[in-house]
This record gives C-alpha cells, structure tokens and sequence, in this order.
C-alpha cells in the first residue's frame, strides 16, 4: 500500500495556510482520483482508494505539524511495508520559491518541525518527500517564520499553487507507479516536468 502523507494543521483557522499545502495536495489528489469519504482514523483522517490497480492511502494528521510522525506507527508495524519505497511526504518549503518544488529521496528535515518529527518516527531519513515552495519573491515578507507560515497565502499565491496542483500529482503517480527516483528524473530542477 502506498501512503501519502499530507502534512498540515488540523482546524478552520489553518485550512487556507501556507502550512497546510500538504493538505491541499491531497485534497487534489482525491478529486482528480475520485475517492471519497474521508474519514476519523485515530489520530488521523484518511482516505483509501485504488488508483491504477494500485492501493492507495492518503493520511493527513490531526496531531498538529510538529507531532505528525506519530501516525505512522501502525503502517511500521506492517512487515511488508517499507517508508523508502511506500511512502509519500508531501510537505511545504519556504527555502523554495513559490510555484515551484523539489522531489526527494531522502535527505535531512532541513528545519521543518512536521519532517523532524517523521524522521524522528521512521528512524531513517530514508522516505521520499515533495516539498512544495512557498517562499515569496521577496523573502523580507517572511519577517517571523511561524506567522508566515501559518498566515493565508494572498489571492495571486493561491492561485500559483493551484495551478501547480496537476504537476505535483504527476509527480506523485510517477512516483507509484515506478518510484521515487523515476519521478526525480521526470521532473525539472524548477518543479516542471521536461518537454515531451
């Protein structure tokens, strides 16, 4: 079973925040695939579903950003399970600029408290991960890291990220279909896929 991980807050107040990107994907992702009924799974909400004959779970945690690694225990305890090749972190980043994203194999949380806590969890820094920019052009607008990132994204950045939304799920079917390094390949430096 592939596990997409959407990393986000849980609440009203975080829907529209550019930490929740994790979750907007997933949403997306739900809707292009037409799986429905998403429901309370412990400390989660999820949604399962096969895509191309392929089992699929989506996962966003309602443990808050800096606990989202938790709820991954019961799909370790899966013998056949293995977070190299059947998970997906999909994660914002605002070390990238907005409209754009990166790929990964593995690699370290590079600060992000909702990654720190995955790793912390996985015992490995061995997951694939999609990080999705969320930097400004002008980083002063940043100012406090926390309020920036818990703050809405403004009408022009929603709408760069939702327009981004097919590419990051082209990624991610890559990605299941024949794994992360395929779909690293399969996609620019800049977050657009190459030329066909």
């Amino acid at each position: 079973m592939k596990v997409i991980l959407g990393l986000g807050n849980p609440g009203r107040e975080y829907k529209d925040t550019r930490h929740n990107v994790g979750w907007w994907v997933l949403d997306h992702l739900a809707d292009v695939w037409r799986l429905d009924g998403w429901r309370r799974d412990g400390e989660t909400v999820t949604l399962g579903g096969t895509v191309d004959g392929r089992p699929v779970r989506l996962v966003k945690p309602t443990t808050y950003m800096n606990l989202s690694g938790q709820v991954l225990r019961p799909y370790l305890r899966r013998p056949e399970w293995s977070a190299a090749s059947d998970l997906m972190v999909v994660v914002d980043e605002v070390a990238i600029p907005l409209g754009t994203y990166r790929l990964r194999a593995r690699g370290s949380a590079g600060g992000h408290n909702g990654l720190k806590d995955v790793e912390r969890a996985l015992g490995t820094q061995e997951y694939p991960r999609l990080r999705v920019g969320i930097k400004p052009e002008d980083p002063r607008r940043v100012g406090n890291l926390a309020d920036f990132v818990l703050s809405p994204f403004g009408k022009d950045e929603r709408a760069v990220v939702v327009e981004l939304l097919p590419r990051l799920q082209d990624a991610v079917e890559i990605w299941m279909q024949d794994g992360i390094l395929k779909a690293m390949n399969a996609h620019n430096g800049d977050g657009s896929p190459p030329p066909k």
